[in-house]
């Protein structure tokens, strides 16, 4: 356990430093934009343009790190992400924000690359479970704490910019420090949406979906705060609240996830998040900031497990050997949603104010539910077997966990020669056997 936190603790210490600046980053652009006169419908442009660039970075990002190595990509991707936000001073037009975002989107997508395929190679099967835990924790914290940071500067001014570039730039003092010898290079990913459709629709549409609600939430919410009369540092704060709600509903969600067939846990996810909109509607209406802030709350601990649960679902369905393609393609489908998701919930608060963007969130979350219910009434599965992870749509396909055997533990025995085999099973979710998976986890949610 002490050799592997040695192997991980110089990823683990920049990466939450990063993660301490994108939290502040996600909660300082929109208002940023807000008091330089930009629509709601520009800033979910710019939302858009940021899953845009991820997307790309995450396919981009194995090629990079082939070339150069993991920690020179870190160094070189963290140097220019803090360069990035430097300029962000400097953009006044939709144009300039869209563009300088869609680069943050491409860095953010290779670092966490690293960082995810880092974690994976030297994580050691008998106290995987530990390591993740200390990783996932540290990052969560950071992006959950850090948007409070927003009352100790002002917005109109370039202080917080700075701050968040200097903490960047910071995240590369534990890589450079590091002594440890680099992971071998990422894998490729093949794009299969289609055939991971015909196989797992439930996992595949419930990741679109989640690109669809989740994106504009977290995107759009300190606007949100702002237009329903809340100070700045309190609109800030419903970002907490969300993350804080992920944070502490994964585990119980993690453990019915295991105990049921997942589909259930989706559509009972879904079905919360639009009754939980429909409450935060009511609580902006009548004014209650404590009732808005565990709205919230409750919003990130249904909403932001989502895509957990679609990816152990698909993997439950999959060969082992596709797993990398699945999460691949989950994450493709996440994207899609991700990219146009702020902009019809930026169309939805220009149509019926803010409140627009939860009667929307509700109306996906909704169909969504629908879809999963029929799709279990369609075809009834047994429940899964085990191996979720809380996993995040940041999360490079390349990185999917493939724990190390500690070495003082002896292989499993081959199973007998003459053990009968089960007979192939033809392609679709009827006729795939689950099969325990391992996704890896990641960095928390993190549309910033």
């Amino acid at each position: 356990m002490n050799s592997s936190l040695a192997l991980i603790w110089t990823i683990t210490a920049a990466t939450t430093l990063l993660q301490a600046a994108n939290g502040l980053l996600q909660a300082l652009m929109p208002l940023r934009m807000q008091s330089e006169g930009l629509s709601v419908s520009a800033i979910g442009t710019v939302a858009a343009a940021y899953g845009l660039g991820f997307s790309s970075g995450c396919f981009l990002a194995p090629s990079f790190i082939r070339h150069v190595g993991y920690i020179r990509a870190f160094a070189s991707l963290a140097a220019i992400a803090a360069v990035v936000v430097l300029t962000m001073t400097q953009a006044h037009s939709t144009l300039a924000w869209a563009l300088l975002r869609g680069l943050t989107g491409v860095t953010f997508a290779c670092i966490f690359t690293v960082t995810d395929g880092w974690i994976s190679a030297r994580a050691v099967s008998s106290h995987r479970g530990r390591i993740l835990s200390i990783y996932m924790i540290c990052t969560k914290i950071a992006l959950m704490l850090s948007p409070l940071a927003i009352g100790l500067g002002s917005i109109v001014t370039d202080g917080l910019f700075m701050a968040i570039s200097a903490v960047m730039s910071l995240s590369l003092l534990p890589i450079a420090a590091t002594t440890t010898e680099e992971p071998p290079a990422p894998r490729s990913v093949r794009i299969r949406v289609r055939s991971l459709f015909v196989a797992a629709p439930s996992a595949v549409v419930g990741a679109f979906a989640v690109g669809l609600v989740n994106g504009p939430v977290i995107a759009i919410t300190p606007v949100f705060g702002t237009s329903i009369g809340l100070s700045q540092e309190k609109s800030a704060a419903l970002l907490f609240a969300l993350q804080a709600g992920s944070l502490v509903m994964q585990w119980p969600l993690g453990w019915l996830s295991d105990r049921s067939d997942r589909r259930y846990l989706i559509a009972g996810l879904a079905g919360g998040t639009s009754l939980v909109s429909f409450l935060i509607l009511l609580a902006s209406a009548g004014g209650g900031q404590m009732a808005i802030l565990l709205g919230f709350a409750a919003w990130g601990g249904l909403a932001l497990c989502i895509y957990s649960v679609c990816v152990a679902h698909a993997c439950d369905i999959v060969d082992p050997g596709q797993i990398v393609s699945t999460v691949g393609s989950l994450l493709f489908s996440w994207a899609v949603g991700v990219t146009i998701g702020p902009l019809f919930g930026a169309l939805a608060m220009d149509l019926m104010g803010p409140r627009g963007l939860f009667i929307y969130s509700a109306v996906i979350s909704f169909l969504l539910m629908t879809f999963i219910v029929v799709r279990i009434r369609i075809l009834p599965r047994p429940p899964g077997k085990g191996g979720f992870v809380d996993v995040s749509p940041t999360i490079s396909p390349t990185a999917v966990m493939e724990p190390r055997l500690d070495p003082n533990i002896d292989a499993e025995p081959a199973a007998p020669a003459d053990e009968p085999q089960p007979e192939p099973a033809a392609s679709g979710e009827a006729e795939k056997p689950p099969h325990k998976s391992t996704p890896a986890t990641a960095t928390a949610e993190t549309f910033s």
